[in-house]
């Protein structure tokens, strides 16, 4: 599903497993394999809706496969672009391009240009599952935040972007086209390393902590916290527990 091209399941949701990424790369003669671009094809021709809000394609209802192959060597001609197709035992479920440098100096983050889930699975929890590996990609490279752009008329797209955590911090025309959109930007945290312990009387009583994080609020939740520099797990709990 596009989100600036993405959107993000609803909280409660079953966590989506068993996705992967891989950077598509052309051929020697910059070509696509058959299959993969017969793949790709249906995935960009689901999205109907959103190719006929971006303009991408001449005619939304007859995306056909040159176009397609011929948009992502454009994208691939650029050194910083990478193509990432996403799978689900074995079935094309979605891909993302990433962009690791803005053509404006000023601007260090890498962008999301695009995130398109195939039409038939919306819904299911493959926008957030994608959205995240990408994420997790981008903070094994070492990057510490990430932008993107929603079009405007997206509303479906800016919603998801929002629940993800971006935020909106400009409003222009993209340089491709001059397409009037808003831009987002969020912060890619390191996961810290934590540990919890349940303490429980013989009663069924349980112990718990209450914390009010200017981030999230006012919450309980059992003894424990961060670890310290080669910690295991329940040394980290028996310290806090103490």
């Amino acid at each position: 599903m596009p989100g600036p091209r993405l959107r993000r399941d609803p909280p409660g949701r079953p966590y989506i497993a068993g996705v992967i990424i891989e950077p598509l790369g052309l051929g020697p003669d910059r070509d696509l394999p058959a299959v993969l671009l017969t793949e790709l094809t249906g995935l960009y021709a689901s999205n109907r809706d959103f190719h006929a809000l971006s303009g991408d394609f001449p005619d939304p209802d007859d995306i056909r496969p040159e176009q397609v192959a011929a948009a992502l060597a454009d994208e691939l001609a650029h050194p910083d672009v990478e193509v990432l197709p996403a799978r689900s035992a074995g079935r094309l479920v979605g891909v993302a391009i990433t962009l690791a440098r803005h053509p404006d100096p000023a601007d260090t983050d890498p962008w999301i240009g695009l995130l398109m889930v195939d039409a038939e699975l919306h819904g299911q929890g493959y926008g957030s599952r994608l959205a995240s590996l990408v994420e997790d990609r981008l903070r094994a490279a070492g990057r510490t935040a990430v932008r993107l752009a929603v079009l405007d008329g997206n509303d479906t797209g800016l919603a998801f972007w929002t629940a993800l955590g971006h935020e909106t911090v400009d409003h222009r025309r993209d340089l491709a086209h001059g397409r009037p959109c808003a831009v987002l930007r969020k912060s890619l945290r390191l996961p810290r390393r934590a540990a919890r312990i349940a303490v429980v009387d013989p009663d069924g009583a349980v112990l718990l902590f209450r914390y009010d994080n200017v981030e999230i609020g006012v919450h309980w939740a059992p003894p424990g916290g961060g670890l310290e520099e080669g910690e295991d797990p329940r040394e980290g709990a028996l310290r806090r527990l103490r």
